[in-house]
């Protein structure tokens, strides 16, 4: 004689809820096979996961996507790098020049006249002391100090609206490899195009008009509408040429060397593309402190000191 099966006794052997263990269940997790109830499974690629399991799960896809990010994986700028989420190397670099500028008003006294500091005299770039005195440093501190606040409130401006769409754009390391070169290209192009008897040049100018010129290789490259870079060049040129002790060299350098540092970058092969970049940014850099160590053979070394000569301060060098 057979009995009918007990509705009770069934429900009394299914175990019950890993985490509610007053209802039996028949369901459990594919991942960790304990017993779990409908309200504690959530579906998933390949049948049920218990909610503790997702939650893992999720960490663990957290953790391996940081991995692979800093492995050097994942998505990249155009020029390859790893894309940032804020501009970081643009606001420290406008810091460092309005920091600098301020340090400067505070030797000498004056916010108009503060090429009187110290710091300005030892930091501008001055054919005779730089050639001559072979004083280098000045290839770089120049274009850290401002001369005047109009001077470092529209370097300040420029450089915070071109820098930061274009460090977000490039990645961190290319941005500031591009903004160091641009300024070298400005600084090289004063001393070999200039004589001994030129004036000190000071400014940030001619690493933002590398900038510029990295922006047109961009809207060449990815094919955007030029208006707005038409409009921010013809600016730029317009005052370049009108505002009296403006540059010219300075900028022309800057842009020229952003131009031709951006081509490396955006232009190298995908197979061996750090390889082409650096090798880019190498014959560019090259190129211009050849053209610099040329001009200085043809300079007579000579002994510079800083004077005062009709109540401003200047350099005078001897002849060795």
């Amino acid at each position: 004689m057979s009995q009918p099966p007990n509705p009770q006794y069934q429900q009394a052997a299914l175990p019950g809820c890993w985490w509610h263990p007053n209802r039996p269940t028949g369901l459990s997790c594919t991942r960790c096979e304990r017993p779990a109830c409908p309200d504690c499974l959530r579906e998933a690629s390949v049948g049920f996961q218990c909610t503790d399991c997702v939650q893992s799960g999720r960490t663990q896809d957290r953790v391996q996507q940081k991995q692979y990010r800093d492995a050097g994986y994942g998505a990249r700028t155009i020029a390859g790098a790893q894309p940032p989420r804020t501009a970081v190397v643009t606001p420290i670099l406008l810091a460092l020049n309005v920091v600098i500028f301020f340090i400067t008003v505070a030797q000498a006294g004056s916010v108009s006249d503060n090429n009187f500091s110290s710091v300005f005299q030892y930091g501008e770039l001055w054919n005779p002391a730089t050639l001559a005195g072979n004083e280098w440093w000045r290839v770089i501190t120049s274009g850290f100090l401002q001369f005047g606040l109009l001077h470092i409130a529209s370097n300040a401006f420029s450089l915070w609206f071109v820098g930061r769409p274009l460090e977000t754009l490039l990645g961190r390391v290319p941005f500031i490899t591009l903004y160091f070169v641009s300024m070298l290209g400005g600084s090289a192009a004063n001393l070999v195009f200039t004589g001994l008897d030129a004036v000190p040049v000071v400014g940030a100018s001619g690493a933002i008009f590398g900038l510029i010129g990295c922006y047109t290789v961009v809207v060449v490259k990815l094919r955007l509408n030029p208006t707005w870079l038409l409009v921010i060049l013809a600016l730029n040129v317009y005052i370049t040429f009108q505002v009296p002790g403006i540059s010219i060299l300075g900028h022309a350098g800057g842009f020229v060397a952003g131009l031709l540092a951006t081509v490396a970058l955006l232009y190298a092969p995908d197979k061996n593309r750090l390889k082409w970049q650096l090798g880019g940014i190498a014959i560019v850099v090259v190129a211009m402190i050849g053209l610099v160590v040329w001009k200085d053979a043809q300079t007579i070394s000579a002994t510079c000191e800083l004077a005062t000569s009709r109540g401003m301060p200047s350099y005078v060098c001897y002849p060795e």
